[in-house]
Parts: structure tokens; sequence; C-alpha cells
């Protein structure tokens, strides 16, 4: 094996550990916290945790001692989350100020978005991250402070998708050149943002267990083809990586959905939400190719000829992970 070969491998395998150890495929699918007017003084709250790693959401609703219950609470299983409901009114009708906050979210990686939706047609959304698991509600905000916020969700959206960037780690130890590379991985960007697109406008959905499952085996499917290439054989996949990329890419684009169709977005924010999440999706898929390139170049000037095994481990963690999570995904499917 040629020590180039071998060092860009070992440069694959650490960048990618170094992203996947503390992530966590679809466990970050964010809550929704909808704050609707009824009359003057009379809201009704409705709280939507995501089930997370199969359990009940740690985090829990906190609202303001001036908001007072008019109504029992009701608790309604879904199958990605349990929908909480309550109707309150607030002492001077007006909820300017007021704090709502989230005990137990600072322990997980869930962000929340807050929806306030007025008698006046006036529409209000905050980003709440676990790292300040309160939101004080205020007036509309500025479009480039939500902006933001939108792109952040991207970013760690594409960071906490393991799965996600596993497939790119496999394109990478497949693709041999640079050109190949940028067209290969542009083809995947437009493809995961046409279907981004189509499935947070609400003209197409999937499933998430059959789509998770449908995910994981396009990851599988690039493990022969990395030993394919190890062979000295030709593919496809291995000419045409880009063809690969763009079918697969489509899939992977309702994986990335997620974390907005269950925001509940306001329909006159829907536009600024799609461009700036995709925004951070593409953010943070660059900077993961950017950081294997880096560290390739880093090994390659400690110039040490690893032992023949290591030039191997990219494929066996494709073709290994891969199978793992279509068993486990598929299974989850038959078991209902």
């Amino acid at each position: 094996m040629r020590p180039t070969v071998r060092r860009r491998t070992i440069a694959l395998t650490l960048a990618w550990s170094a992203v996947a150890l503390p992530a966590a495929a679809h466990e970050s699918q964010p809550g929704l916290l909808s704050i609707d007017q009824l009359a003057e003084a009379r809201y009704q709250i409705s709280w939507r945790a995501p089930i997370y790693y199969g359990q009940p959401h740690p985090a829990r609703l906190e609202l303001p001692e001036a908001w007072r219950p008019v109504s029992q609470p009701t608790v309604r299983r879904l199958a990605d989350s349990e929908l909480h409901r309550l109707i309150v009114e607030i002492d001077g009708g007006s909820i300017h100020g007021s704090i709502v906050r989230f005990p137990g979210l600072e322990a997980t990686i869930t962000d929340v978005f807050v929806r306030v939706s007025r008698l006046d047609g006036t529409e209000s959304t905050y980003l709440i991250r676990p790292t300040r698991p309160l939101a004080v509600l205020r007036g509309e905000r500025a479009w480039y402070v939500s902006a933001v916020d939108y792109v952040f969700l991207g970013f760690q959206h594409i960071l906490m998708g393991v799965d996600h960037l596993l497939f790119v780690l496999g394109l990478v130890v497949i693709v041999d050149s640079r050109r190949k590379l940028i067209v290969t991985i542009t083809s995947f960007t437009v493809a995961h943002s046409v279907t981004l697109a189509v499935a947070t406008l609400g003209y197409a959905r999937a499933p998430s267990e059959p789509l998770n499952a449908a995910i994981a085996l396009s990851i599988l499917f690039l493990g022969p083809e990395i030993v394919r290439r190890w062979r000295g054989r030709t593919s496809l996949t291995i000419r045409r990586p880009w063809v690969v990329a763009f079918v697969f890419g489509l899939l992977h684009g309702f994986g990335f959905a997620s974390g907005l169709s269950t925001a509940g977005l306001p329909e006159a924010e829907i536009p600024l939400a799609l461009l700036t999440f995709n925004v951070g999706v593409e953010l943070g898929q660059v900077a993961f190719v950017l950081l294997i390139v880096a560290v390739e170049r880093s090994v390659r000037a400690l110039r040490f000829d690893p032992p023949a095994w290591v030039e191997y481990a990219p494929g066996y963690l494709v073709g290994s992970l891969g199978a793992f999570w279509t068993i486990e995904r598929t299974w989850r499917v038959l078991a209902g």
C-alpha cells in the first residue's frame, strides 16, 4: 500500500472520529412550543416534546406564575413526540416580557422552537438552545435575528447527523480527485436541497422510521463500493460518483427536513427559514470536508508509515456502521 494512501486514510478516520464521537444520529429533532391567543387574555399552550432516545423527553415546560390554567392539561402520544395542551389566562392579558423556561433541556442536545400567534395576525418565533433553556417573549423580531438562528440550526443538524456525515465520508473515500469530489459534493447538495424544500413546504413527506432505514441502506451501499475501488475494479459509483450522490441526496434531504418540518413555521417565514437552514447545512458539510483535508495534510506532514491495516479503517467503518444501522432501523420498522 502506498504511504500517501495510508496517510489519507488515517486522516479520514481521525476527522470522522473527531466529529462523530459527541454526536448522535437523528436525536436532535427540535421541540415545539406554540402559544396561540384565543381571546384578549386567554391563550392555548401546545408543547410538543420529541421522543428522546426512545424515552419521553427529559425537559419539561415551566410557565410563568401569572399564567393561570383554566382547563385540564392533556397529553397525547404521537409517533415521534408527546403533545401537551393547556389553556391559560394571563393577568393583564399581555405576554410581553414573560419568561418561559425548559428545565432539563440543558442536559440534552435538543433545540426548541417557540412560536407565538396573536389575534391581530402577528407572529413571533424564538429558537431556544440547551445552553440557555428559556425564552423571553417580546414582539416581532428582525428578520436577520431569525436568519442567524436558522443557520445555526442547520449547521448543528448536519453535524449531529452522524449518518449523513458517514455518507459524505464514504463519498470522499471513493472519489479519487479534487475536481470530481467538488462535483460529487455539489450534486449531493443540489439533491438534498430539493427534497428539503419539498418536505418543508408540505408537498411530500417520508415516515421517519422507514426513511432512517433507507438512509442507513445508502451508507451500507457505499461499503462494497469502497472495497471494489481498493481492488482496482470499477462501477457506476466509482466512475460517476456524482450520480449516486444525487440519487441518495434526494433521500437524505427528507432527513434534513426533520429539523424544520416539525417546527410549525409561520407561513411568512418559510422562505427565509428554508434558505438560511440550508445555508447552515451546507456550512456544516463544507466544514466536515475541510476538516478531512486539513487533517490529511497534517498527517502527511508528520511523515510516518502506519500499519497496513489502517488503510482499510474508513471502508470498514462505513460498511460496518451502515450494516448495523440498516439492521437496527429495519427491525424498528418491522416491530412497529
